[in-house]
């Protein structure tokens, strides 16, 4: 994380989102924001994704990758969409990054609260109000350094109701937190009252030779942007933490399926491929 901006991977995604918008069809997710919030034009987004070292052309002009973004992102969304429906006013986006759902929620009742690091949300403030997109007042703005505040002080003094149903939006952080740090954040979720859910994304241990060999150059990648991974889960021990917190409902797909969910196709990932999981903790009438 630099000081005076936002970290390299949030604007990296941002930037895969958005060239998703104008390089792939069919579209896996529709965000008419994300290009104006950057602040290029699509020729320059263009010339952006092209063969580079440079760390924020690499998730655009890796299709596998963006394709991954865009289907995370979609579904949160509808997971997002269905908590609406069944009566949820309360979403919170953790490590929000250049993520744009706040500002094209057409609800005015349902409350969304963006978490991340004061550097980042200070930046994004100001690429907003360059690009004339303006701040709802559904919006709530909660800076947390993670590694001096707890996420539980942040929310609450904001505004957030823990008595109140919510949804959490957790994507592209599991991997940057340490084990316990991630069971932590999922402990604090889990003692939300219900229904609530949360949707992440996670990386699994790389399971040959040759897998481990891309993860540790990916990894390495990243420690020298000074944002290094710390965490690795495999999916039973990820669904049994889940399982221990009162989480009953969980939708865990590989990035290659959730991808082919939305353009019945298929997309090819070196190494091992992400994950992205959908949790739901509710109360039963008969309890």
């Amino acid at each position: 994380m630099e000081n005076g901006g936002p970290s390299r991977t949030a604007l990296a995604t941002a930037y895969a989102r958005a060239y998703h918008q104008i390089a792939d069809r069919p579209q896996i997710f529709t965000d008419p924001l994300a290009v104006r919030l950057l602040g290029v034009t699509a020729e320059e987004l263009t010339k952006l994704a092209t063969p580079t070292t440079d760390h924020l052309g690499a998730g655009a002009i890796d299709q596998p990758r963006r394709l991954f973004f865009a289907a995370r992102a979609r579904f949160a969304e509808d997971a997002v969409a269905a908590a609406i429906a069944d009566g949820v006013r309360q979403v919170v986006i953790l490590g929000a990054g250049l993520d744009t759902f706040a500002y094209r929620n057409p609800r005015p009742d349902l409350r969304v609260f963006e978490v991340d690091h004061p550097a980042t949300q200070a930046w994004k403030r100001e690429r907003l109000a360059s690009a004339g997109i303006d701040r709802p007042e559904t919006l709530t703005f909660v800076p947390v350094d993670f590694e001096t505040q707890p996420l539980a002080t942040g929310l609450e003094s904001a505004g957030f109701k823990r008595t109140d149903p919510a949804v959490f939006v957790w994507l592209g952080v599991v991997f940057y937190l340490t084990a316990n740090a991630a069971h932590a954040t999922l402990e604090y979720i889990a003692g939300q009252a219900q229904p609530v859910e949360v949707v992440f994304d996670y990386l699994q241990p790389a399971a040959t030779d040759e897998d481990r060999a891309h993860q540790r150059a990916r990894a390495d990648r990243l420690a020298g942007a000074g944002e290094p991974l710390f965490s690795y889960f495999t999916t039973d021990d990820i669904a049994a933490q889940l399982h221990a917190l009162g989480f009953t409902g969980i939708e865990d797909h590989s990035a290659p399926d959730l991808i082919a969910g939305y353009l019945h196709g298929s997309a090819g990932f070196e190494g091992e491929p992400p994950r992205a999981l959908r949790a739901s903790r509710i109360l039963h009438a008969s309890r």
